[in-house]
């Protein structure tokens, strides 16, 4: 019901407040490694984003599937043990390979002269994130997959966010340079790691994970569910961390990591409303498989419910965020103003996958594997040749991210065409006509005050610009979702007097 999925996604949109203090810890990291320095940082990681989602098999999404149709523990925790196998089996291997041939490999970065020196070496550490970031995602999809989506909140926030910023100062002061981020990293991934194996512990029997081993249906199930998603989920990360490597890869120097860099910040401030899209894509798989085995009308239920919510949410946050897009890169510093057009750009690509993207999950558990990679290879297409059109008359962080943000929102609406024609499920029913127009009255509004806010000097707009967006949600919120939506949302909703 949609109760059910204010519940989850209450808890989910805390556990991935690590994201926000994400966002808060970048302009450190600038400030104590350079922009440089963060763009190559910020290379290498997008890289391990890539080659995880790329061997992790797809099966952090699997198990959303397989998990929550499992008949019994036993056949969860076959279900968990094939997805690490397979997810973090093919990491181990791949960093092994790459720490033995990163001297081959360090030349192709694009890195400020100081920095040459350190990217052999950086990459021989920092490689091995790679697995570890295999585990953690594994790990916490399975509490996911058991609907326990608020278990990795310390997790998230804690450990992988807040332990890396200590490590880093700690290293920065102790004098080892970019070298002390790369290793704060991977402090961090390891205390997380740790963590995980005991909340997997709480929600899993491990004797059962022990056992089996030998292809039941279950087992089965996971990996090619797995390997249906994969191309998908790939693709899908390709538009976030494809454009770092690409800009670096175009630009000579220190440039190229510059460019990296500022993409990356922008990336990082576009999440915020991207967190929305993610929160209610975690839930939203999960509940949606389970409704499947139920009742489609169930599904039907949620998939509105949760694109009538997002819509109150990400259309206010986007219009205030792009209001005020120069006062938050002034947290970068000045050189960080040329990113402000890919800013606005990405902001509110992230807003219209934000209210389309919501199909995804439900198509990922209703349709057949084979539908699910049509928006992907669509999408990627699109994103090729706008690039080709685009890149080449404008400058190139702008020119990369457009094309990106094209391809993004194709990607994010073509599974709401499928699952309309194919499942002849929609989300927009009668009640959303009424959301949309006075969410964006709202969304007209707060965007204008935060427009003029921002000519104040930063100390004093990114305040106001922080209230005028919570304003602008509760407004939302409360004058734009019809009762029983607001009702759903329950302790919370009357604490804030949402109903």
């Amino acid at each position: 019901t949609s109760r059910s999925v204010a519940r989850g996604l209450g808890t989910t949109v805390l556990a991935r407040l690590g994201a926000v203090v994400e966002i808060v810890a970048q302009p450190l990291y600038v400030l104590m490694f350079g922009l440089a320095g963060y763009g190559l940082y910020a290379v290498l990681w997008a890289t391990i984003n890539l080659l995880e989602n790329i061997f992790d098999m797809g099966m952090t999404s699997a198990m959303q599937r397989t998990v929550p149709q499992s008949a019994s523990d036993a056949e969860a925790a076959a279900a968990l043990r094939t997805a690490m196998i397979f997810g973090v089996g093919p990491c181990i291997v791949v960093a092994a390979t790459i720490a033995i041939f990163a001297a081959d490999l360090g030349p192709l970065l694009n890195v400020a002269a100081k920095d040459r020196e350190l990217v052999t070496p950086a990459i021989r550490i920092f490689i091995w994130a790679l697995p570890l970031w295999a585990f953690v995602e594994i790990a916490t999809s399975a509490m996911r997959a058991r609907m326990v989506f608020g278990a990795e909140i310390r997790l998230r926030i804690v450990w992988e966010q807040i332990m890396r910023l200590v490590f880093a100062g700690m290293f920065f002061g102790g004098g080892l340079g970019l070298k002390g981020l790369f290793i704060a990293h991977l402090c961090s991934l390891g205390i997380t790691a740790i963590l995980c194996v005991r909340l997997l512990a709480r929600y899993y029997n491990f004797a059962d994970l022990w056992r089996g081993g030998r292809g039941s249906d279950v087992e089965r199930q996971t990996f090619w569910a797995g390997l249906s998603i994969l191309p998908s989920n790939v693709i899908a990360r390709l538009f976030g961390d494809a454009p770092a490597l690409i800009l670096n890869l175009l630009l000579p120097g220190a440039a190229g990591a510059a460019a990296a860099g500022l993409f990356t910040i922008a990336r990082k401030l576009s999440s915020v409303v991207q967190l929305v899209r993610i929160a209610f894509v975690y839930v939203m798989a999960p509940l949606a498989a389970s409704a499947e085995r139920e009742d489609r009308a169930q599904v039907a239920d949620i998939y509105a419910y949760a694109t009538r919510l997002i819509s109150a949410i990400a259309l206010p946050l986007t219009a205030v965020l792009a209001a005020g897009s120069s006062s938050l890169l002034g947290l970068f510093g000045a050189q960080a103003q040329v990113a402000g057009a890919a800013l606005i750009i990405l902001l509110f690509a992230r807003a219209i996958e934000a209210v389309l993207g919501i199909s995804l999950p439900v198509l990922q558990v209703v349709a057949a594997f084979r539908h699910q990679l049509t928006a992907s290879i669509v999408g990627v297409l699109v994103a090729i040749g706008a690039g080709w059109l685009i890149v080449g008359h404008m400058e190139a962080l702008t020119g990369v991210t457009l094309a990106m943000s094209i391809g993004l929102v194709v990607m994010a609406a073509i599974p709401m065409v499928q699952l309309a024609v194919g499942e002849r499920l929609h989300p927009f029913d009668h009640q959303f006509p009424k959301v949309a127009l006075r969410s964006l009255a709202i969304t007209l509004v707060a965007g204008g005050l935060a427009l003029l806010v921002s000519r104040l000097p930063d100390a004093a707009a990114l305040p106001l610009i922080i209230a005028i967006a919570a304003a602008a949600i509760w407004l939302s919120l409360r004058f734009a979702l019809p009762h029983a939506d607001r009702a759903s949302l329950g302790k919370t909703g009357r604490k804030l007097r949402i109903v």
